[in-house]
């Protein structure tokens, strides 16, 4: 039987009243604190009718800091300020992942007092520079973690874990991709150790592997997912050897029964810069679990991966900014709200936030 977006499914104890995910999006409300608000919880109440919700990237430690306004999950006023979230949405009965962050190399020692960000090896960003608390900045070179640092992260992964659960939350994403600090240990352009963290593919995996122990020794495995971003050039990344790296990191992952591995999907912008890029169809064949796809689709782009079996979930991101009812628009053939006004993105306030009307309104 073909799958539809529209069907009911699961993530293990789970129930999802569709097949359509919230994609992570970050959206800096949290403001100087980095303590989530009310508005930020009228932001998910607003799409409760997908069928899952992953929050926007939430840092671990102060350490994982790189985003201006982005929130936390390392404090009690943190934890207090999520769990304003979670309460609000449990009357749609939509689950929520809250996605677990530190940016690694893509930072500023501006958001650090002037420490160096950290990363697995000295290799800066080349891009056109970060916005700090003090203005544009060009990044900087960055510090290599020692292996105690590493020991003392896991921690804080684990710590993060806690605090998800005690905010209220359904489960956990661990973010591994698009750049930041886990994609950062996997990926050979910016791992350039010689210990045990780097060199081999076990080795460069190891950081993600450990960080998954101490998060499984909090939840559930199927309460736990991973987002991985194979084919991803963004904050300067993208390895000669990505298709060996991700192979054998998915199957790693599939020993792990977690809840999901989420990917962001190569085809959906086209190839990769440094050759064809990785399908779904290739994780599909050494994945046996739940896998949730996302990157720029559409609806037809959405369902032709359904009916293929490649994805059981496909998540979508930028389209719920501007389109809170997301899941009606999609199920009706309403047209979509355009999405492409970044002014308001990461501003303070409601405005390109929660004041975005239903279709109608």
């Amino acid at each position: 039987m073909t799958k539809s977006l529209f069907d009911a499914t699961h993530i293990g104890d789970l129930n999802l009243k569709n097949r359509i995910a919230m994609a992570p999006m970050t959206r800096g409300r949290a403001g100087d604190t980095r303590v989530p608000n009310d508005i930020m919880a009228e932001h998910y109440f607003q799409r409760a009718s997908a069928g899952l919700l992953i929050t926007e990237a939430t840092v671990i430690n102060e350490q994982g800091i790189g985003w201006i306004g982005s929130p936390g999950i390392y404090s009690k006023e943190m934890v207090a300020g999520w769990r304003k979230v979670t309460e609000k949405l449990k009357p749609t009965g939509t689950p929520i992942f809250l996605q677990l962050w530190h940016c690694g190399r893509a930072s500023h020692s501006d958001f650090h007092g002037g420490e160096l960000p950290v990363s697995a090896s000295a290799v800066k960003i080349e891009g056109d520079g970060i916005h700090t608390p003090l203005g544009k900045k060009d990044y900087e070179v960055p510090r290599p973690m020692s292996v105690a640092e590493i020991k003392a992260t896991v921690e804080d992964y684990r710590r993060a874990a806690v605090n998800a659960r005690e905010a209220g939350f359904s489960g956990i994403e661990v973010h591994s991709a698009n750049g930041y600090l886990l994609n950062q240990f996997l990926d050979s352009k910016t791992n350039l150790r010689a210990d045990t963290y780097g060199g081999s593919l076990q080795n460069k995996y190891r950081f993600l592997g450990e960080v998954l122990a101490a998060v499984l020794t909090v939840w559930p495995a199927h309460r736990v997912g991973v987002r991985l971003s194979p084919n991803g050039i963004f904050n300067d990344m993208g390895s000669p050897d990505f298709r060996e790296t991700y192979l054998y990191a998915i199957k790693e992952l599939n020993k792990l029964q977690l809840g999901y591995v989420h990917i962001m999907d190569g085809l959906a912008f086209g190839f990769h810069q440094l050759g064809e890029p990785m399908t779904l169809n290739e994780f599909r064949a050494h994945y046996t679990g739940i896998l949730i796809g996302n990157c720029g689709y559409s609806k037809e782009d959405a369902e032709q991966r359904l009916a293929a079996g490649v994805v059981d979930i496909a998540a979508f991101g930028r389209p719920f900014i501007s389109n809170p009812d997301l899941v009606a628009r999609l199920q009706n053939g309403y047209p979509l709200a355009p999405c492409d006004d970044m002014s308001k993105w990461y501003t303070p306030g409601p405005e390109g936030y929660t004041d975005y009307p239903p279709y109608g309104g």
